[in-house]
């Protein structure tokens, strides 16, 4: 049985795999809030306790740079180690991945009914690919052709600087800088950058939570905004959506990504209808020189939000 992680700063999903004619095959999953537990081990020992199973591979993807199979994460405050999760597991490796890294290995064996095509382009099949993903922070990684086959590679993309595109942008960067000189993407593309967003659009506009840093507001902006219900949501939904394009687009020029955009993380299926309305995919072409080359390149959508634990399922069972 081949167990494996999703660790991030909101949530961890574990999950148990079976290998069943030739394909990958989930018996069980199980997400966990990360703030209630002290650190991987602990849920991971719930976990198979409560299913009683023997694991003979695993693998975690988890938020944050890893180094020497080791990851402080980004979002929380949890160090998982590689070789003490093979010694408390009883395993001779436990490969720990960045969790976009894990991501990208889960795109290349999702099914196409996991996967919403939202610009056609003109896929290359050997081609790189990158993956970028919205959630409680902003991820990023690379899919690169060996010469056989599609292998991921890990960015930490999400840390860097903040882009402005037009003058409403840079007016943002200005807004943003005034609250503190490390303005990087993830301050915008992340589930906390909707009341940002929506506080330099309308400061005067506030709905409930917006003072109380438990609450997360993001479901409330982006439903309103989806609904028209708020014109300062519909507003904040829009310059997000553009911002999320331009960075997109920007990756995809960096890696000369001929083969594909795939826009993964949980915050792309819930403001799917805005991906799809034509926004996106423009700001990700608006690249002046390079707008021939990206119009070229395909954009998906990824609907399974279980793609970074098949990921690491996959990473476990090949023993990449």
């Amino acid at each position: 049985m081949i167990l494996a992680g999703d660790i991030g700063g909101t949530k961890s999903n574990l999950g148990l795999f079976d290998i069943q004619a030739g394909k990958l095959v989930r018996v069980v999953r199980k997400r966990y809030s990360s703030h209630e537990h002290g650190g991987l081990e602990q849920i991971v020992r719930n976990f198979l306790q409560e299913n009683k199973a023997q694991v003979t591979a695993a693998s975690f993807g988890v938020a944050g740079p890893v180094v020497n199979n080791r990851v402080h994460g980004t979002n929380m405050p949890w160090v998982v180690d590689g070789a003490e999760a093979a010694s408390f597991l009883g395993l001779k490796r436990v490969r720990i991945l960045n969790d976009l890294e894990a991501t990208a290995f889960g795109v290349r064996v999702l099914p196409p009914q996991d996967l919403e095509t939202i610009y056609p382009g003109v896929p290359v099949s050997d081609a790189t690919c990158v993956v970028i993903a919205a959630g409680t922070g902003l991820g990023e990684s690379i899919l690169f052709w060996d010469g056989k086959q599609h292998l991921a590679m890990a960015t930490e993309g999400g840390h860097a600087d903040f882009a402005p595109h037009n003058p409403q942008q840079a007016d943002l960067w200005r807004f943003l800088y005034s609250h503190g000189p490390d303005v990087h993407i993830e301050l915008i593309l992340s589930g906390r950058g909707f009341q940002t967003v929506h506080e330099f659009l309308g400061p005067g506009v506030k709905h409930p939570g917006f003072d109380d840093p438990s609450v997360d507001v993001a479901p409330e902006i982006t439903q309103q905004g989806l609904a028209g219900t708020c014109p300062v949501c519909v507003a904040t939904l829009n310059l997000w959506s553009e911002i999320y394009g331009s960075e997109a687009g920007n990756f995809a020029v960096r890696a000369l990504a001929r083969g594909g955009i795939y826009v993964a993380g949980g915050i792309a299926v819930k403001v799917l209808p805005k991906l799809t309305d034509g926004r996106f995919a423009a700001a990700i072409r608006d690249k002046g020189k390079m707008e021939s080359l990206l119009a070229n390149i395909p954009v998906y959508v990824v609907l399974n939000e279980e793609c970074p634990l098949i990921g690491a399922a996959y990473v476990a069972w090949k023993g990449l």
